[in-house]
């Protein structure tokens, strides 16, 4: 049986898009009356360095412009993301995009007459009113990326590049996910196509030739198409280059962490920290190949779960109550506000024809967050509730804590505040498991977490970067070369117990990540830090909680790296990556004592 039709849905499990606009009428209205307003702020290019007045005025309706047009974005996408074969959604989406090109056009003018305002004017400006204050930061920001803004001239050449830069990346994303075919491979006597969505669930299969058939396959096309591949990341990669020079930045790397002004040491240190402690990375893979009793443990094994689910069947309300008790230990308001957000329709819970894939949190600012699920009966579907409304509760306190300027958050700190609620939840439904296999498969899939998001992610950090090394030394981007990189690090990271698949030296010609460079770094600083919060936390440290929410209320009101000293955690040392992977060494302990028994 297919999916239900969005219409058969029961309006108690679908999110209330009417507390953004009362009706699409209401939404069309405020859509109409849009570019009036944008033609009002349009009124203050050429003024902004007259005085005080002027300049708070022209920030202050540049808020109002972003956050109107925020409500109306969000309202179109999420309705077409409910449906998104519905045709009149499909529209709305479409022209919400119209309009944000437009807006950003409309506010071109504003950093450009910022940085031309001398520094002593602006210090007069802030001193004649004070409502300007509340914008210090923000125009401090433009401020300081001044020696990288180029003249006028220049950046309007600059721009006109946009569309070129962003070739290898489109000419990949089409490759991959339209071009790309993998063929048919065998699963229990019936054909199956292998695509880009179903190649993990193949990796978790049972059947470990149904695996190896898989991983060959699917990197066997990559390899195919390698020396084309090669030419299109080197394509990105001088794309990058040119940036960096254009801006006067002495590499890649400090102009991709200069708009979150985060130190480079931070990057390499991550790679440093995850060096120190690769020989856990290590035992897991014994461990692995101990669980699975192979005699020689490949690429295609690290995916297939060392346990089976005990706690099937879980349905919603259930969900709710397990997520409620296992963020107990974060205080009475947290709960309260998960209660809140279960019991008045912030969630889009069940799968329907057409909905969007996945999970997310989402929303518009002076309104509450929003959630889409495509919950299923599951353990791993508590998890993503537990994670997603750790999206939205974050969004709830800057929300409720900082004017819309500093509300939103930056990617550095987005997946803290979720992974500390799978962090929780699990020691709590750990605390309560009183069976082996129940417990062998909660820590299996914590374990998994580490090495998929601070041992991988940091691979490919470390592979990014010698490639943009590499390629800023004036050396050519080749296939072979790439390989021979991949491979090595592959090698260097799972250890001499794991079989480095020469397949798997192809595997860089598929990340999708690798055309936004130096992002995937922030997975794993994130995760750590997270797993650094939450062992503080769970160790009942004084101030902890309350450290945690004045995170979590900080939006971007100040650096990242600051936000996360408000919860205890400097990630400009090793800290707090040495502290997460102790964390995960304690997790092995753990599962290696369940292996014994169950072995004895």
């Amino acid at each position: 049986m297919g999916a239900r039709k969005r219409e058969e849905q029961n309006p108690a499990d679908c999110w209330a898009l009417e507390d953004l606009f009362a009706s699409d009428e209401q939404w069309e209205k405020a859509v109409e009356e849009f570019p009036e307003k944008m033609r009002h702020f349009s009124g203050f290019a050429g003024h902004l360095g007259e005085d005080g007045e002027t300049l708070l005025k022209a920030m202050q309706t540049l808020d109002d412009l972003n956050c109107a047009f925020e409500r109306i974005y969000v309202y179109a996408n999420q309705k077409y993301h409910q449906d998104t074969g519905n045709g009149k959604y499909q529209e709305m989406a479409a022209r919400t995009a119209r309009m944000s090109a437009q807006l950003e056009h409309a506010a071109a003018f504003v950093e450009p007459e910022l940085l031309a305002v001398p520094s002593g004017r602006l210090e007069t400006f802030f001193a004649e009113e004070a409502g300007l204050e509340a914008y210090r930061r923000k125009i401090g920001e433009s401020l300081r990326m001044k020696a990288h803004i180029l003249s006028e001239e220049l950046e309007r050449v600059l721009a006109m590049t946009g569309e070129m830069a962003r070739t290898p990346e489109n000419v990949f994303s089409m490759f991959q996910n339209a071009d790309l075919k993998f063929g048919e491979l065998t699963v229990d006597g019936n054909k199956e196509v292998l695509t880009q969505g179903n190649y993990v669930r193949f990796l978790e299969n049972e059947d470990r030739q149904v695996r190896k058939q898989a991983f060959r396959m699917f990197l066997g096309r990559y390899r195919e198409f390698q020396n084309t591949l090669a030419a299109v990341y080197g394509g990105n990669l001088a794309g990058d280059i040119f940036s960096s020079r254009m801006r006067k930045y002495p590499s890649c790397l400090e102009m991709a962490l200069d708009g979150g002004n985060i130190p480079t040491s931070v990057y390499t240190q991550l790679i440093e920290a995850v060096h120190d402690h690769l020989d856990l990375m290590y035992r897991y893979v014994r461990l692995r190949k101990r669980a699975l009793k192979v005699d020689e443990l490949h690429m295609y094994d690290v995916y297939v779960p060392l346990a089976k689910p005990t706690s099937q069947n879980i349905p919603f309300s259930e969900a709710k109550e397990i997520v409620k008790e296992g963020l107990a230990i974060l205080g009475d308001d947290y709960v309260k506000l998960l209660e809140e957000g279960f019991s008045n329709r912030w969630i889009d819970v069940y799968e329907n024809e057409g909905k969007r894939g996945g999970a997310y949190s989402w929303g518009a600012y002076g309104t509450h967050p929003y959630v889409l699920l495509n919950y299923q009966e599951n353990l791993n579907n508590v998890f993503t509730l537990a994670h997603e409304m750790g999206h939205a509760l974050h969004s709830y306190y800057s929300d409720h804590h900082q004017p819309y300027t500093y509300a939103g958050y930056r990617i550095f700190v987005a997946e803290v505040a979720s992974t500390c609620n799978e962090a929780l939840l699990i020691h709590h439904l750990l605390d309560k498991a009183s069976g082996r296999e129940e417990k062998a498969y909660l820590i299996n899939y914590f374990l998994d977490q580490f090495k998929g998001t601070i041992y991988r992610q940091t691979m490919f950090a470390e592979f990014e970067l010698l490639a943009h090394q590499k390629a800023e030394r004036g050396e050519g981007i080749t296939a072979q070369g790439l390989s021979e990189m991949y491979y090595t690090l592959n090698k260097k990271y799972f250890g001499e117990d794991m079989v480095s698949d020469p397949e798997i030296a192809l595997e860089w010609a598929r990340i999708p990540h690798f055309y936004t460079p130096f992002y995937v770094y922030q997975y794993a600083t994130g995760f750590a830090a997270a797993i650094a919060i939450s062992s503080r936390i769970l160790s009942g440290e004084p101030g902890a909680v309350e450290d945690y929410k004045k995170f979590l209320s900080g939006g971007s009101s100040m650096d990242c790296i600051d936000l996360l000293k408000l919860a205890g955690v400097d990630m400009t040392s090793k800290e707090p990556v040495d502290r997460a992977l102790e964390v995960f060494g304690e997790y092995l302990d753990k599962l290696e004592m369940l292996m014994d028994e169950s072995e004895a």
